[in-house]
């Protein structure tokens, strides 16, 4: 059975589409020759099997090579439905790691630089529609090039302390769809709390003469907005009162229509695009939630009202995947769980999250901190790829309200030396500024840990709680989070809270990793930060140094580490296959001690 079948854009739905996942030929090229020898012809045949969209270094890719194999080709025949002619065919890939060059039918069609965000291309002057299309992908993912946004990922063969193994090549949903020539190309949705209103903005494609855009919005399938709008130019931005002078609509008692963990309410649209005489062109299914999020009094608030974040550290590795959750109720399954615990958000760490992931998310109402792999080196090379990839994350995900937050960098990964490099700092500012110039509605965290520049949270790492016999190293930890003289003056792996030449402005303070208690479950060997032997000390270590944070007046919010065990790591909650350390209502008693 293929997996992974359900539909991999859900913030931008057409009801026609062709997902290409399942087997393919795949063939490692280490000495680097296929392209002079023309493996994108038709008539090459590679000497494997590959399960799409499985990294070749997963089990369930059918290969689980875990060595490093830096070029890599793919191959796969498609039929394109008839029905498709009077249409152009876009080719969409979720996410290829690193490097993809794609041919169709022997011809170059497109090239993308970028392993964690979607790409297209439009095929359809390749195609040859008498049959067998032949599709071919070739990707470089250099295994030990540090200056490339890599995470977690380890640039050497063997996995080792908190680096996992590598991912090479397809790793999220390739599909293909029709679409009109003239069609939706961009959609945002800007919502507005204060005001009650929603800023829709959208681009047309193709030909805009004599067309109209219908827009209409519904709340749990009552439709609430209609408007229909000429298409004069390219872009188009409208507002649209949603509250409508009905108080109970608003925030003020309950929730009302906004989004919030505890009533992930959204509202649905629909866009067609037509001409005078009704003839449809197009039509884009997609969803927003009304969502405010900012800072005052050094606290976040959530839809203007104080809001406690407790968040929980989530890589994102699945032990027959990788990267690549095995299937859509995988990633909805984490989410469950996490709010089992009693957590209402997590932090994606060192991963740009499959879109299914963020869907449920949204639909769950579970707060999401937004991150993306760090290349291990700083660099002008460097900083240009994550310049770049920041772009294309905020341009995809910007709809989902469950994202609360970005963060651009974490513990100085990829600027080691922070706290006094002029340039590293403003590499630190200008993504800092350059996220806020593309998003004005959420948070952004400078450098997650330490050595913060200009930031909107004070994201401080801490864990030296030791032991249950190292009572003084607990003492100290818990003084040291008590009051926010004390987390500012805290030198966590011996480094400042803010990089020389800037200082606490105020922000709220978030102990955001914290704890990785190890305890083995089963037979596989690892490490923790501290080490319990049975369940009964684990959630006694666990409430010990909950009790450490909830004791805090100056603390807003945690994030835990973390959700799962990874690989050598046994430092999760849960195990890597995802099975509880423990009655997950004691850790949901824990982390709301008052109820």
């Amino acid at each position: 059975m293929t997996l992974r079948q359900e539909y991999p854009r859900p913030q931008f739905v057409r009801e026609k589409w062709l997902n290409l996942n399942g087997e393919w030929n795949f063939a490692f090229d280490d000495a680097n020759v296929g392209v002079k020898e023309g493996w994108y012809k038709t008539d090459v045949a590679f000497d494997q099997t590959i399960e799409v969209p499985f990294a070749y270094q997963s089990r369930l890719s059918g290969i689980h090579d875990t060595s490093f194999h830096d070029h890599v080709w793919y191959q796969r025949e498609f039929k394109v439905p008839n029905e498709w002619k009077s249409q152009e065919v876009i080719l969409h890939f979720g996410a290829v790691d690193y490097r993809a060059w794609v041919y169709v039918n022997e011809q170059l069609v497109g090239y993308h630089e970028g392993g964690h965000v979607a790409f297209s291309f439009d095929i359809t002057n390749q195609l040859n529609w008498n049959g067998a299309e032949n599709l071919v992908v070739r990707v470089e993912d250099p295994s030990t090039d540090e200056t490339i946004p890599r995470g977690k990922q380890f640039w050497e063969e063997e996995s080792a302390g908190i680096w996992y193994t590598r991912t090479t090549g397809i790793w999220q949903t390739v599909w293909l769809e029709p679409v009109s020539p003239t069609r939706i190309s961009k959609l945002r949705f800007t919502p507005n709390v204060d005001e009650g209103t929603v800023e829709v903005s959208f681009e047309v494609f193709g030909d805009r003469q004599d067309k109209l855009v219908s827009i209409d919005i519904f709340y749990k399938n009552e439709l609430v907005i209609r408007d229909t709008i000429e298409v004069l130019e390219n872009y188009t931005r409208r507002s649209f009162d949603l509250y409508n002078q009905h108080i109970f609509r608003t925030g003020f008692h309950h929730h009302g229509w906004n989004w919030t963990p505890e009533n992930p309410n959204l509202l649905d649209v629909k866009l067609t695009v037509t001409d005078k005489l009704g003839e449809k062109f197009d039509e884009v299914d997609s969803y927003f939630g009304m969502r405010k999020v900012h800072i005052e009094d050094g606290k976040v608030y959530l839809n203007n009202k104080p809001y406690y974040q407790r968040l929980v550290l989530d890589q994102g590795y699945w032990p027959e995947g990788l990267l690549t959750a095995p299937t859509d109720e995988d990633l909805k399954k984490d989410i469950e769980l996490a709010l089992e615990m009693g957590f209402n958000g997590c932090r994606k760490h060192q991963k740009v999250e499959d879109p299914r992931f963020l869907y449920w998310a949204d639909r769950l109402g579970f707060i999401v901190w937004g991150e993306c792999p760090a290349s291990p080196f700083y660099s002008e090379d460097a900083v240009s790829r994550l310049t770049k990839e920041w772009i294309e994350i905020i341009e995809r995900d910007y709809n989902h309200p469950s994202v609360v937050a970005w963060v651009p960098l974490n513990e100085s990964w990829g600027v080691p030396n922070i706290r006094a490099n002029k340039q590293q700092q403003n590499h630190s500012l200008a993504m800092y500024h350059l996220i806020h110039s593309l998003d004005t509605t959420r948070l952004v965290i400078s450098n997650d840990g330490w050595e913060l520049t200009k930031t909107d949270i004070c994201a401080v790492h801490n864990y030296n709680h030791g032991t249950k016999q190292e009572v003084t190293k607990y003492e100290i930890f818990k003084q040291s989070l008590n009051k926010k003289e004390a987390i500012l003056a805290s030198k966590p792996a011996g480094r400042k809270i803010y990089a020389t030449g800037f200082e606490h402005q105020g922000e709220p303070i978030l102990l955001t990793e914290f704890g990785g208690i190890g305890y083995k479950v089963g037979d596989e060997e690892g490490w923790g930060y501290t080490s319990v032997k049975n369940e009964e000390e684990f959630i006694e270590d666990y409430k010990r140094v909950m009790d450490a944070v909830h004791q805090s007046e100056d603390l807003h919010g945690y994030c835990y580490t973390q959700l799962t065990d990874v690989e050598q790591e046994i430092n999760g909650l849960l195990t890597y296959d995802r099975k509880p350390k423990c009655d997950l209502a004691n850790i949901k008693k824990l982390n709301h001690p008052k109820g």
